[in-house]
């Protein structure tokens, strides 16, 4: 059914005739009266009786008028709400996102998103580990991928953001017999507390600290109880040194000999992203674009 001529329909009704309704509409006479006979034919029943000098509905058209207003009300509805979609009044996100980078950049990230957006909804999602978070947005149950690890697929696009220094984080105690920096060979010899999946196993790591790490104190699924455990003397860990120096205390920071780098990315699948996808794809440029302006100023720190 043309919804067009469904509107023409309902507007003879509420102008009170053919003349008025097309002089409203700014459409010929003859135009909008052929318009109404089409919506008959295409119906199968006459809707107006013309045998007056006036338009009167007939049975039939009394029946459909009720309908008529409905669907043109549940058009502008739908239509309404896909322009507020658009323009990013309303929707939603859904991210899966490595734990370790739910301290950061995760929350900086989706904050932006939300200071120019509210009314954007966003879910985030545990992916497990790193085959989680390309497995969830493959499939569809998330639109974008937060991780730190290589992605090794052609099915999804990849968007670096930036760099972040993997650093050693101890106890001080197990940091005063240490150099700075610390060798990666001299990992061995500190005991670690490192993170496990829900799924069951380790959290993989970069090869450089998988062939490093000996000796494995704690092993943990949950992220803030790492940290607990490392400022109360367990062991040491990696973390992010955006991380490490901001969200925990009385810990050593210690880079690495060779130093351990990863890269934070953004994955999805290929073809034109959702508005609230876009949003955050920008955000995140913004604040990548802040960060690289704050190196000089760190390294003379």
């Amino acid at each position: 059914m043309d919804l067009r001529l469904v509107g023409y329909f309902v507007a003879v009704i509420d102008h009170g005739g053919v003349t008025r309704a097309a002089e409203a509409l700014y459409v010929a006479q003859p135009s909008l009266s052929q318009a109404i006979r089409s919506l008959e034919r295409q119906l199968g029943t006459q809707l107006f009786d013309r045998s007056g000098r006036r338009l009167t509905l007939t049975v039939d058209g009394r029946a459909f008028l009720g309908p008529a207003r409905r669907i043109l009300a549940d058009v502008e509805n739908a239509r309404s709400r896909v322009h507020a979609v658009r323009d990013l009044a309303t929707g939603r996100l859904e991210i899966a996102a490595l734990s370790t980078l739910s301290a950061d950049p995760l929350p900086e990230l989706t904050s932006g998103l939300r200071r120019r957006h509210p009314g954007v909804l966003v879910t985030v999602l545990d992916p497990g580990g790193p085959s989680g978070v390309v497995s969830q947005v493959r499939q569809g149950q998330a639109e974008l991928g937060l991780t730190d690890f290589p992605v090794k697929t052609d099915m999804l696009s990849t968007r670096e953001l930036w760099e972040q220094e993997i650093a050693l984080v101890l106890p001080p105690d197990l940091a005063a017999a240490l150099p700075d920096p610390v060798p990666l060979d001299a990992v061995a010899e500190i005991p670690l507390v490192l993170e496990s999946s829900a799924a069951g196993g380790r959290t993989p790591l970069d090869d450089a600290l998988g062939r490093a790490i000996d000796f494995v104190a704690v092993e943990c699924a949950h992220r803030q109880a790492i940290w607990e455990l490392v400022m109360h003397g367990a062991g040491a860990t990696f973390l992010p040194r955006r991380i490490a120096e901001t969200e925990l205390a009385n810990v050593a920071v210690r880079s690495t000999v060779p130093q351990v780098r990863r890269t934070v990315r953004v994955v999805f699948r290929p073809g034109p992203l959702s508005p609230a996808a876009a949003a955050f794809l920008d955000v995140a440029a913004e604040v990548g674009r802040q960060r690289s302006a704050a190196l000089p100023s760190a390294h003379e720190a």
